[in-house]
């Protein structure tokens, strides 16, 4: 007797749960031979306000976890990407309409993509003692200076290298104890699905990262404008530049933008680091009196 295939149902990852839009949207997604795929929430402007405030309510646990422990956890994450690594470049390739060429390419984006998790996790308790400082001041008091995470941050990921790029904006930011709202691969948004469900095995704590899918027109405006936003890190156009630097003006975000029309090698040493890390990082300095 023959069965029914069991046809996966994609749902975005926000708080810790799996989620479909509250807009009840949704787009086909198609093979690279024009089969469908699956439907794809098309996650709208509340969706994204919802996913701010998982965010925000996480942040104090996350920020407040000894940084041994955050690096623990996104090794974890690695382990579990590991674990999925063929069904993950498979994802990729469903897509790839050049995948006959691109076969090896996309095994490598899978791979790089685990040794940027493990990268990041060696990197949560050693940026404070290099980015931070003790001052010398010429007064009775001890000078020095910490850094600290922003909060939540906004993630734009590239069309282009839908998995790597997307760690690689969002990796930086919750190394130092930020939560992030990302908004996945408009062309390819598959492999963020799959993420998703690593991140709720890894003992990421729920709303660390929350994973949107949808329309970056639609979005774009209330990334820019959401006050609880802190910062802004995306790969956008020229036009899309112009219009999170309007919309984030009156709350003074801070944006990192990496053009979308120039080709960035995500694969490189230059995306991933201990400057990225900084990006996302705030620095408190304090005067403490010491006796004369």
């Amino acid at each position: 007797m023959s069965r029914l295939p069991i046809t996966k149902t994609p749902k975005c990852y926000v708080g810790g749960a799996f989620i479909r839009s509250e807009s009840g949207r949704a787009r086909p997604l198609t093979h690279a031979d024009g089969g469908f795929l699956a439907n794809v929430p098309v996650c709208s402007r509340k969706d994204l306000r919802n996913a701010v405030e998982a965010a925000a309510k996480a942040c104090p646990g996350w920020a407040g976890r000894n940084a041994y422990n955050r690096g623990q956890i996104l090794y974890r994450l690695a382990e579990m990407l590991e674990a999925r690594a063929v069904e993950m470049m498979e994802a990729i390739n469903l897509q790839d309409a050049n995948v006959d060429n691109n076969h090896k390419r996309n095994a490598a984006e899978v791979r790089a993509a685990i040794d940027r998790i493990v990268h990041y996790a060696g990197w949560t308790d050693k940026y404070s003692a290099l980015l931070g400082s003790v001052n010398p001041v010429s007064s009775a008091h001890f000078n020095f200076t910490v850094a600290e995470p922003m909060g939540v941050i906004g993630v734009i990921a590239p069309d282009e290298a839908p998995l790597l790029g997307l760690l690689s904006l969002v990796l930086p930011a919750i190394t130092s104890g930020n939560t992030v709202v990302a908004l996945a691969s408009g062309s390819s948004p598959y492999p963020s699905i799959l993420l998703g469900e690593m991140l709720a095995t890894s003992d990421l704590p729920g709303g660390v990262v929350n994973l949107l899918t949808g329309e970056r027109a639609e979005l774009i405006p209330t990334f820019a404008t959401h006050a609880h936003l802190r910062g802004l890190a995306a790969v956008a156009t020229q036009d899309e530049r112009k219009a999170f630097q309007t919309g984030a003006a009156a709350s003074v975000k801070r944006l990192k933008f990496i053009p979308a029309e120039e080709e960035y090698d995500w694969h490189s040493e230059k995306a991933q680091g201990l400057y990225e890390i900084r990006d996302h990082l705030e620095f408190k300095t304090t005067w403490h009196p010491v006796g004369v």
